[in-house]
């Protein structure tokens, strides 16, 4: 049984209500300002609330706030600013359940993974209270008696933040909690599918500032549609555009950023695919494979979606997927037991249908799912049966990212051969492979194995851990967020040469009498 619209509508109103969000913020679905979005369930397919927009004026007022706020917020030190996320890590941590609420009810999360994306946030705002004490530069030798040489990192100014549906705060932590340490100040337009989790979010962010003593401008919130999101791109204010989305989205990001010299990360598709050969654990690999495959109803930009299996064991695994796909429980995220939730709208469920239907023409075989559930209880939700396809070559379809749950079956005999395949598409984010021959494994991770930015052993290719630098190639974008050194693309890097002597050296020997 699916939970009533009006039942998930009081759920959403009082999570909003204990983040801090104020009631005047929110409608009644068509009872806002004109012009105002309304945000919906996939649970129930029904409305939730209307919420403002944000027109080309207040885009613009929230980026000239930034803007501003920029010579304040840069002059404080790192570890000050540190304070700031220290203290919105704590709010996070003690509002987790009811931002998992929201996440649920705007993105169609079960609740497992609604409250591990939370806990991304906490981790990455206490990877980022100890990233304030380590934004280190270096010191060179220089070649010229009495001088020294180093480098110095600076804060590098506005970064504007554009995130997608599917991880509707996980991304945004990564961005903002990073951006904020380093003295930057964050535009963030969210998706126009999740405005709920942004308004919270956002109010639990302008709480830390308040209890901090950090500048309220440090963070603005732009709820728009795709209008907005272009008038941020093209801000000459705006230092670094942030973008997750589809490679299509991205194609027209990255060059409009570039001609105005601005800088970009962009976190784009992804087509990932794990390769289990002979040797694997095919017990592990059948566990890995279901949670990257059908988790989050196979919305993930880290989803596995091409299976290239050893011909000797593809049968076999092959059957114990089968198996475990048939016994899902599929319904209502919120309820415990349930393991798949809905698409985010009927557009996800056209483009699921359309391309099983287009990888039967290619000679494909629908092993297991692919139907629409629980329609007589949901009639504007979509709830669909994760499919497995099992294709006899990897076709143009299979190169093509389908943001549903749909695993494509491929089988291989040579190692060097399932690399090939493995690489052989225009994305590059995440991939894994299933072995237990130490040869296959460093094989796969060598220069010319994987060409992912993410590779993995005998783990599935989601689930990616705060601490690395998450990101990918080719048509993914090839930007990094969150962990490792990734901190450097949101700061400036100066080369600084310091003459203690009290002679003029040039450089290379040169000599320059005067």
């Amino acid at each position: 049984m699916i939970t009533s619209t009006v039942d998930l509508r009081d759920r959403a109103r009082e999570a909003l209500s204990r983040c801090g969000v104020a009631s005047d913020s929110i409608w009644a679905p068509g009872s806002g300002p004109a012009g105002a979005a309304t945000a919906r369930t996939p649970i129930s397919g029904g409305d939730l609330f209307d919420v403002a927009v944000a027109g080309r004026a207040g885009v613009e007022a929230a980026i000239a706030a930034a803007h501003e706020a920029v010579g304040v917020w840069r002059a404080v030190p790192a570890p000050a600013r540190g304070a700031l996320v220290r203290r919105l890590g704590e709010l996070l941590r003690e509002h987790r359940e009811d931002l998992a609420d929201l996440v649920t009810l705007e993105a169609g999360k079960i609740r497992t993974e609604a409250l591990g994306e939370v806990q991304e946030m906490v981790d990455v705002c206490e990877f980022a209270v100890g990233l304030s004490r380590q934004l280190y530069g270096r010191t060179m030798p220089s070649e010229r008696p009495g001088h020294r040489m180093m480098e110095t990192w600076h804060p590098l100014g506005v970064v504007g933040l554009i995130t997608a549906f599917n991880f509707p705060v996980a991304v945004w932590a990564w961005n903002a909690a990073v951006a904020l340490v380093c003295g930057d100040t964050v535009v963030w337009k969210p998706s126009e599918l999740t405005p709920l989790t942004a308004l919270a979010c956002t109010a639990l962010l302008e709480r830390a500032a308040a209890d901090s003593g950090a500048p309220r401008d440090v963070h603005r919130l732009l709820l728009g549609d795709r209008g907005a999101g272009e008038l941020l791109v093209d801000a000459p204010a705006v230092a670094l555009v942030s973008a997750t989305g589809s490679t299509r989205m991205g194609r027209a990001v990255g060059p409009r950023v570039a001609a105005r010299f601005g800088r970009s990360i962009l976190e784009l598709g992804g087509n990932n695919a794990a390769v289990v050969t002979s040797s694997a654990d095919l017990d592990l690999a059948t566990r890995s494979i279901v949670f990257a495959a059908a988790g989050t109803a196979g919305q993930r930009c880290t989803t596995l979606r091409r299976l290239i299996v050893h011909e000797d064991v593809a049968d076999t695994l092959v059957e114990k997927l089968c198996t475990v796909y048939r016994a899902l429980p599929i319904g209502d995220p919120f309820a415990a037991d349930t393991l798949v939730g809905p698409l985010i709208n009927a557009s996800s469920y056209e483009r699921q249908r359309e391309a099983l239907d287009q990888a039967r023409k290619d000679g494909g075989e629908l092993l297991v799912g692919g139907e629409r559930r629980l329609a007589d209880a949901a009639a504007d939700a979509y709830y669909v049966e994760p499919a497995v396809v099992r294709m006899p070559e990897q076709t143009d379809l299979v190169r093509t990212e389908t943001f549903a749950p749909i695993l494509y079956v491929l089988t291989y005999r040579e190692l060097d051969d399932a690399i090939r395949t493995h690489n052989a598409v225009p994305q590059g984010l995440s991939s894994s492979i299933f072995t237990r021959d130490q040869a296959e494994a460093e094989r796969f991770l060598a220069t010319d194995g994987s060409d992912c930015g993410i590779a993995n052993v005998n783990i599935g290719t989601s689930g990616a851990e705060i601490g690395g630098a998450f990101g990918g190639e080719k048509e993914t974008g090839g930007g990094r967020e969150s962990g490792s050194d990734a901190w450097r693309a949101y700061m400036r890097r100066a080369t600084n040469t310091i003459n203690y002597s009290s002679e003029l050296r040039l450089a290379q020997d040169v000599h320059f009498p005067s």
